[in-house]
């Protein structure tokens, strides 16, 4: 099959790309760097370097191309993560219009299928801690994040309402592994080591985390599989701040993480990241293992961030 793959130079499109490959289909992949092209195309893909943002180069590309299906993947995230800066803003550009520049040239190329990467931690901050694929997203999200949040529902409305386009939103956990910021050189290890990563209050926040290896492996697996839609690709083992958190400080080999009160945390890092430490809802994975036939090779945490930093 011909994939065209819109991000294939980041954290999860390098895997996506070599896993395409290996399960023998065709590869067509995305760039914005000419340096990151010859990685590309030392795995095997064929590399053009385009920005989406311009809709007329990426239509050119998209329709020289021909896929089958189109996989957005595109992200711009900065390099360490501070959720006290605008730091998704040219992410959120991206998930707007990108998202749109990406479906016009998918439609104009003639593509069956578009596969676009969302997020699994937006859900609302009510009721039960993990959830599924029918709870309500986010309503009112805190400070940035709320621009985050309408740059998402964006994404999500304009794939599943593509015509002529089979619509799949993949809603991914936190990414860990390989050249993401839980990886041994990423920021948020960085600022586990130096303890200032704390448990925040009760540490009831529940994350859901998915290994990049096996976010690649939804990719390969929506190409076919399952019906338009959304899902959850997460592990096995939604957990809250408390439990997880000291279990990546070992996996580091940092001391373990502090724990300060919600009130301290306020005036230091505001109310934005105790929100997200606090509130966060987990995810279940029930759908898109029934569904895409999905299995994390990596089902939990505890045992996949010694894993990955081990690698």
């Amino acid at each position: 099959m011909k994939v065209f793959v819109a991000g294939a130079s980041g954290a999860v499109g390098r895997p996506t790309v070599r896993r395409l490959l290996a399960a023998g289909h065709e590869v067509v992949g995305t760039t914005r760097r000419e340096g990151r092209a010859a990685e590309i195309r030392e795995a095997g893909a064929e590399a053009v370097v385009c920005d989406v943002l311009d809709a007329e180069a990426l239509r050119e590309v998209v329709m020289a191309a021909r896929p089958e299906v189109v996989i957005h993947a595109l992200t711009a995230l900065p390099e360490r993560f501070d959720p006290k800066s605008d730091y998704l803003a040219e992410t959120n550009r991206l998930r707007e219009e990108g998202t749109r520049n990406l479906i016009a040239a998918a439609e104009a190329a003639g593509a069956r299928r578009l596969v676009a990467e969302s997020v699994a931690f937006f859900y609302e901050p009510e009721g039960d801690w993990v959830k599924d694929e029918e709870a309500p997203m986010f309503r009112d999200p805190p400070g940035r994040f709320a621009a985050g949040r309408d740059a998402l529902v964006s994404l999500e409305s304009q794939v599943l309402e593509a015509e002529g386009l089979e619509g799949v939103v993949l809603r991914f956990g936190w990414f860990y592994g390989p050249g993401t910021y839980y990886d041994r050189g990423g920021s948020v290890a960085d600022e586990v080591k130096k303890r200032r990563y704390p448990v925040i209050g009760k540490g009831q926040g529940t994350f859901s985390h998915v290994h990049v290896d096996d976010a690649a492996a939804a990719y390969v697996a929506a190409l076919e599989r399952g019906s338009p839609g959304v899902y959850n690709i997460v592990d096995d083992e939604p957990a809250p701040v408390r439990e997880w958190l000291p279990v990546y400080a070992e996996a580091l080999g940092a001391k373990p993480p502090r724990r300060v009160p919600e009130w301290l945390a306020r005036l230091v890092a505001g109310k934005d990241l105790v929100a997200t430490a606090t509130t966060t809802r987990g995810a279940s994975n029930a759908k898109a293992k029934r569904e895409l036939r999905w299995q994390p090779e990596h089902p939990s945490w505890r045992q996949g961030f010694a894993e990955s930093l081990r690698a």
